[in-house]
């Protein structure tokens, strides 16, 4: 398999980000907002979620924003009549990141396991 430099570029911003945005998905589950936290990875402005990493600030390749089902439901990125097929694909957020990756010629979804970090303190 061939590997892609747009997508090994996200690889290694993700693994920068990866506890921030874990964080950010427990948090958005513990606090009832949604049980499907989605993270919009992207390189040019869009109108998606809200931007909790900004690559400038991070001099990293991705802004990544945070989102969740119901947002994409209601803005037509996900069929309301396909939600629970979605919701059936969905991997555990405490294990997985979902990504909605927007690249300039669409877009689509990846789930990418959290890198786990034996911490010894």
């Amino acid at each position: 398999m061939t590997s892609h430099p747009l997508l090994d570029s996200l690889k290694k911003d993700l693994e920068f980000y990866n506890d921030s945005i874990k964080d950010v998905a427990i948090e958005i589950i513990n606090s009832n907002y949604s049980k499907y936290p989605i993270f919009v990875a992207h390189q040019h402005e869009v109108s998606l979620g809200e931007v909790i990493l900004d690559k400038d600030d991070y001099q990293k390749d991705w802004t990544i924003n945070a989102t969740i089902l119901e947002d994409l439901i209601s803005n037509g990125i996900v069929e309301e009549s396909k939600s629970e097929e979605f919701k059936k694909i969905y991997k555990d957020p405490h294990q997985f990141i979902c990504i909605f990756l927007i690249t300039e010629t669409g877009g689509n979804f990846i789930f990418s396991p959290y890198k786990n970090k034996n911490k010894s303190k």
